[in-house]
């Protein structure tokens, strides 16, 4: 992973600086000015992504003092200091933006993760997140909603079988999709997990009898949800999928089922407000 970000930050950088580099900075701030700067919070909010920040100094310039005052998965309030940085000034104002847009993105997902946890507390249910996430830096986006206190679903296509709609529509229903995922597993010498996608109770049944690993109940009502609870009887994890917001959310969870997957947490997280300033 660190490999993966330290490439993924000098591409940034590149992205940013140009062949010119900064230039305000250049013409506006003497050569060798030190000084300091604080990242602190604006809103309400979880952090998450703090070694990013720390990366993108390290490589923007080594000799700055970072000193991370917040840890991951903790909670801030407007005004609270989360990063403070020492040296070239120069240097602080080039990593500015990048470490910010990086720390900002990451910890909104930190934050809406935290509040599907707070809404589902006591029931059981984990908060799954999706593949559902910016291309390049899945990773990180999973890593924020651990940070968030939620729970990673599969990594990519590759670390389990997740049979959708389409794979079922294509491999002519649930039973023959599930068959030949057995068939791949035991011809490549793998045990990797198989979860079915279902839209109805008949399709739940189907699945149920196939003994897959785990059901995922997709855009079912809370009372679908509950009918398919109580044939599944807890001899298959179940996961709901699909329509769920801050809003329903305790009502499903309730249901008894084991998981709920949202894509939002990803591709729909509004960023943190956090900001930079010199002191």
């Amino acid at each position: 992973m660190m490999q993966n970000l330290t490439d993924l930050i000098t591409n940034a950088l590149q992205e940013d600086l140009g062949a010119r580099g900064d230039v305000t900075s250049l013409a506006t701030i003497p050569e060798f000015a030190k000084g300091s700067a604080k990242i602190y919070a604006k809103a309400h909010g979880i952090i998450a992504g703090s070694f990013v920040v720390e990366k993108v100094y390290s490589i923007v310039d080594s000799t700055l003092d970072i000193d991370v005052l917040i840890d991951d998965g903790s909670a801030v309030v407007p005004g609270q200091d989360v990063i403070k940085i020492e040296g070239a000034m120069r240097s602080i104002l080039v990593g500015e933006r990048i470490a910010l847009n990086y720390l900002c993105r990451l910890s909104g997902i930190a934050t809406m993760t935290s509040e599907f946890v707070k809404k589902t507390k006591g029931t059981g249910v984990k908060i799954l997140d999706t593949r559902k996430t910016t291309p390049g830096i899945r990773s990180l986006e999973k890593y924020a909603v651990r940070s968030g206190g939620g729970t990673n679903h599969r990594t990519g296509l590759y670390d389990m079988f997740l049979i959708k709609e389409n794979h079922i529509s294509a491999s002519g229903g649930i039973t023959n999709a599930v068959t030949r995922a057995r068939e791949y597993n035991e011809r490549n010498r793998i045990d990797l997990k198989i979860e079915v996608e279902t839209r109805n109770l008949d399709e739940v049944k189907e699945a149920l009898h196939l003994k897959v690993d785990r059901i995922m109940l997709d855009n079912m009502t809370t009372e679908q949800v509950k009918e398919a609870v109580a044939v599944v009887n807890k001899s298959i994890k179940l996961e709901i999928s699909g329509g769920i917001t801050l809003d329903n959310i305790k009502g499903y969870a309730e249901t008894g089922v084991d998981y709920i997957s949202i894509g939002g947490l990803t591709h729909s997280a509004k960023a943190l407000d956090l900001s930079l300033l010199v002191v």
